[in-house]
């Protein structure tokens, strides 16, 4: 929710946070994430620079360190009225009960309102779908989002109708037991059947709306992956995720040398490439959630989910079958 508060609003009751061992090598910011999981360390900093963070009773900064004995103390600014509006949008619903929805995205749909996509996102079609009940942990922006996929990738994707959903979601999800697997097309043919790309990821230092792979950086990634056929210059894997950074799996597969095709982002050069040497384009990024594990917060049993994929994958996959033949 803190992603989205603003200064200045009415405060609800207050958390409180109790510090119990020195951290010298830690930040603030980033010892608060990980005693509140379900906020971001993008939500701690803005309440921190709008002073909505104390520490003793004094405004802490996100540089200084936890102290045993410390008392942190966070106060909630209320959240304005929602500014994403219910519409009136296709949905593919794969599982719905009282506290989730489980959905297969399509490619082309943000999953929620942003700079340049204020309408036409998944957030706006589940206002609408599910009357407003969605958990508020995500802000006013991103009411009932747990997770996220690419604008232009399709597949399984959970949002949460209730607090105590989006929180036992969000521990799951921090705590890796959410099993997600994905199929890609990668250009190139992977020489062995299997294996793991265990690299750190972090903002492209130069170009900062990328990302990419950065020796030493801090947050560890690790992408699994097994072949699944063998196609014309190209390979359909299946792609599990151990970690969750941004854009993992097209960033690990153009670190490697096997970038997915139809990727303007990562896989421009091999697209093109692709469809000067046997004549197959793709639109988008080959990339498809196909399968969400997951425990059911509420009542415990394990639920599964898988999403057919989209025509535009079965495309771009047939022909390069044909094309192999």
């Amino acid at each position: 929710m803190a992603d989205e508060l603003k200064a200045g609003e009415a405060v609800s009751e207050p958390t409180v946070v109790a510090i119990n061992e020195t951290l010298t090598s830690e930040r603030l910011d980033r010892y608060l994430t990980t005693q509140l999981p379900h906020i971001s360390r993008g939500g701690i900093q803005r309440l921190l620079r709008e002073g909505n963070i104390l520490v003793d009773g004094k405004p802490a900064k996100p540089t200084q360190h936890p102290v045993a004995g410390q008392t942190v103390e966070i106060t909630w600014p209320v959240p304005k009225e929602v500014e994403a509006r219910p519409e009136e949008l296709p949905l593919e619903v794969l599982f719905e009960d009282d506290d989730l929805i489980v959905v297969n995205k399509p490619a082309g749909m943000p999953a929620h309102p942003s700079n340049g996509h204020e309408s036409g996102t998944l957030v706006n079609a589940l206002l609408h779908h599910c009357a407003g009940s969605l958990s508020g942990v995500g802000g006013v922006v991103r009411p009932g989002i747990v997770h996220r996929l690419d604008m232009d990738t399709s597949g399984c994707i959970v949002a949460a109708k209730n607090d105590a959903a989006h929180l036992g979601l969000a521990e799951q999800f921090k705590d890796r037991v959410v099993d997600k697997r994905y199929h890609a097309i990668v250009a190139g043919r992977l020489a062995n059947e299997e294996g793991e790309i265990d690299a750190p990821i972090a903002r492209h230092p130069v170009h900062r709306k990328l990302m990419a792979v950065q020796p030493g950086a801090s947050r560890n990634a690790r992408t699994g992956w097994r072949v699944l056929e063998r196609l014309a210059k190209c390979t359909l894997v299946e792609a599990t995720l151990f970690t969750g950074r941004t854009h993992q799996i097209r960033v690990h597969f153009k670190h490697v040398g096997f970038p997915l095709i139809g990727d303007a982002m990562y896989g421009a050069k091999a697209t093109a490439q692709l469809g000067s040497d046997i004549g197959v384009h793709a639109e988008r990024q080959m990339l498809h959630a196909r399968h969400l594990s997951f425990t059911h917060p509420r009542s415990g049993e394990r639920k599964s989910f898988e999403a057919p994929w989209p025509s535009d994958f079965e495309v771009t996959l047939n022909a390069l079958r044909a094309a192999g033949g």
